[in-house]
């Protein structure tokens, strides 16, 4: 907590700055002002550097503006300073919560007092900190699972558990361990919209990372220069393009998958 001591009274000042850095924990910073310009000169310069005041402790009777005449500019700020009025005159209380005071201590203020009203001010600041804090987006169904119209039939798959996805003419086949079903979409929107769960392997071809049991020669196959994935749970392989193969032996290298080394 920064805090900003505005009082006429070099006594009355040093008073609080005293019961300031006594208290545990004691606040990072204290600055002074005498009067209410040198005060928004104070709080001016602190907001250009990134170190704005948290808290006012001002007086209301002093030579010049006052401080509730301080107060009532500062309400014109957004965020501002919490003020707390310290003062000997106790019939202002009123007009000081007419103006969003934090809290009103009376001459000499009692450093119990003080840490109460400063505990009050870090209470508000929590409180409006959670306030604009943004709630949590809503969970979005469509992110973890993909919804398939198959015969009539609508069925939400998790894409938890497919395998992988492969073109084939108009359809994509979206294969699970148990199932296979046919998704009448774009096997290039399905990369973009899922691009961190499944690795292009082909291009009619995205897989499950997880789901890749080895990759290895497959001499009887043409393309790819005969490279193929197989998986886990299922006995389909997986043609791997000349162009991915780069990307799938980096991605396997490191967890044993490799029958090969050419």
């Amino acid at each position: 907590m920064r805090v900003l001591i505005v009082d006429d009274e070099a006594l009355a000042r040093s008073r609080l700055r005293r019961l300031l850095v006594e208290m545990t924990p004691a606040p990072s910073a204290v600055h002074e002002a005498a009067n209410v310009p040198e005060a928004l000169r104070a709080l001016a310069s602190a907001a250009e550097l990134g170190q704005a005041f948290d808290v006012l402790l001002l007086d209301i009777h002093m030579p010049g503006p006052s401080g509730m005449d301080m107060a009532r500019q500062l309400q014109a700020l957004q965020p501002g300073p919490a003020v707390v009025f310290v003062t000997a005159h106790p019939e202002h209380a009123l007009s000081a919560f007419e103006v969003n005071a934090a809290d009103y201590l009376t001459k000499p203020v009692r450093r119990e007092r003080l840490a109460a009203a400063l505990h009050k001010v870090a209470l508000v600041a929590q409180a409006q900190a959670l306030r604009q804090t943004p709630a949590p987006p809503e969970p979005d169904p469509e992110a973890d699972s993909l919804l398939i119209t198959d015969r009539g039939r609508t069925e939400r798959v998790r894409l938890a558990d497919v395998l992988y996805f492969k073109s084939e003419l108009k359809y994509v086949t979206v294969r699970t361990a148990s199932h296979e079903y046919l998704w009448s979409g774009s096997l290039n929107d399905l990369e973009t919209r899922f691009a961190k769960r499944y690795l292009r392997v082909h291009r009619n071809a995205l897989v499950a990372p997880a789901a890749i049991r080895c990759l290895e020669k497959a001499d009887d196959v043409d393309d790819s220069d005969g490279w193929q994935l197989r998986l886990f749970g299922i006995a389909d392989v997986l043609l791997v393009s000349r162009r991915q193969l780069p990307v799938v032996r980096a991605l396997l290298a490191n967890k044993g998958r490799l029958r090969t080394s050419d």
